[in-house]
C-alpha cells in the first residue's frame, strides 16, 4: 500500500526545505515560489510520479518519511537499480538516536529490494538529515555553487567560440572522460569502479551535444584543436516561472591542448547569457576545485551555496 506524505511533517521541515531550491541564495527571486517549485511543494506532492516512493519508519512515537525516486536512465547505464533521495520528513525535536534508527530501517528496506545504489544531494543547511544519514551513508562530494548576477553589465575581452556540432558528440565525450577529477562523485565513490565514472561522463557529455543541453561551447581559435567544452542549460521552465533568464553550466572539461580555456569558455557563457538578456549564470563545482575558484574570482562570480553528496549501496 502506498504511503502518503504527511502535511504536518512537511510543515515541520519547511524552513530547511527552502534550501533545496537551487536558487535559495538569489534574494531577488520570490521565496514562496521557490518553496512551491523546489521545497514544500514537491515534498507535499511526492509519490505522485510512478518513479517516486515514500518509505515510512516508526521509531517509538516518532515517524520519519524518506522521499526517494528510481532513476531509470542511470539504472540502465549501471545495470543496477539507482535511486535518489530527495529528503526526509520528521517533526521538530526528534532525538538523533531515533533518526539514526529510522535511517537504518530505510537501509534495510532498500536491501530487501536486492542490489541498489542511492545518493542524495543535501544543502549544507540541512544538518539534521546529513547527520542522520552519516552513520551509514558515505560522503562522496562537497559542492559549491557560484552565480553571476551582473550579466547585463558584464565586460570582458571576447574569445572565439562556437557551438559543438552533433558529429562531434563522441569526441566531446572523450574529452570529458579524459579530464578526470578525482573529487567528483563519479570518481570519489568506489562504487563506480575503475572506468565506470569516465564512461558515464563520456556518455553524459555526448548527450549534451546531441540535444540534452541547450548549448555546448568549444574553442574556435584557428589552428587550435578542440580539447575543451562547456555545456549549458537555459532552464526555460524556471525562467518562465520567475520572469528572468538563467544559464547553468552543466558540465565542463579542459584537456592539455586547451590550457587556459576554462576561463574563456565561462566568460563566453556570460556573454551568451547577456545576449539572451538572462539575469543569472550559475556554476557548481567541487569544494576542492581551486582552478574554478580562480576563474570565478576573475570574472566576478559570487559564492551562493554549499551542498553535500552522500551515497549508500549494498556492495560497499
Amino acid at each position: 500500500m502506498a504511503v502518503e506524505v504527511e502535511a504536518a511533517l512537511v510543515a515541520a521541515r519547511a524552513e530547511k526545505l527552502f534550501f533545496y531550491s537551487p536558487y535559495n541564495f538569489l534574494r531577488a527571486l520570490d521565496g514562496q515560489l521557490q518553496q512551491e517549485l523546489f521545497g514544500t511543494g514537491p515534498a507535499a506532492a511526492y509519490a505522485s510520479e510512478p518513479s517516486q516512493e515514500v518509505f515510512e519508519a516508526e521509531v517509538g512515537e516518532h515517524k520519519v518519511q524518506f522521499l526517494y525516486a528510481h532513476l531509470s536512465w542511470d539504472s540502465a547505464f549501471f545495470k543496477t537499480p539507482v535511486y535518489k533521495l530527495f529528503t526526509a520528513l520528521f517533526a521538530a525535536g526528534v532525538p538523533a538516536g531515533a533518526l539514526a534508527q529510522a535511517a537504518q530501517a530505510f537501509r534495510e528496506h532498500l536491501t530487501q529490494k536486492g542490489d541498489f545504489y542511492i545518493f542524495a544531494e543535501l544543502p549544507a543547511e540541512d544538518t539534521a538529515v546529513a547527520q542522520m544519514l552519516g552513520g551509514s551513508w558515505r560522503l562522496v562530494e562537497t559542492r559549491l555553487t557560484y552565480f553571476h548576477d551582473g550579466v547585463s553589465t558584464f565586460e570582458q575581452p571576447r574569445f572565439p567560440v562556437r557551438l559543438a556540432r552533433r558529429e562531434e558528440a563522441d569526441h566531446i565525450g572523450r574529452i570529458s572522460a579524459a579530464a578526470r577529477n578525482e573529487y567528483d562523485r563519479f570518481h570519489a565513490d568506489a562504487w563506480y569502479g575503475p572506468g565506470q565514472g569516465d564512461a558515464f561522463l563520456a556518455r553524459y557529455a555526448a548527450a549534451a551535444v546531441e540535444g540534452y543541453c541547450d548549448a555546448v561551447l568549444v574553442p574556435a581559435e584557428p589552428g587550435l584543436p578542440v580539447d575543451s567544452f562547456l555545456a549549458i542549460s537555459d532552464l526555460p521552465a524556471h525562467a518562465a516561472r520567475f520572469g528572468t533568464g538563467f544559464s547553468r553550466v552543466v558540465l565542463t572539461a579542459v584537456g592539455p591542448q586547451n590550457r587556459g580555456w576554462h576561463l574563456k569558455l565561462v566568460a563566453e557563457t556570460v556573454q551568451r547569457a547577456r545576449e539572451q538578456q538572462a539575469g543569472y549564470v550559475l556554476m557548481t563545482t567541487q569544494a576542492t576545485n581551486r582552478a574554478v575558484f580562480r576563474t570565478c574570482e576573475k570574472l566576478n562570480f559570487k559564492l551562493g551555496g554549499c551542498s553535500h553528496v552522500l551515497a549508500l549501496s549494498n556492495t560497499l
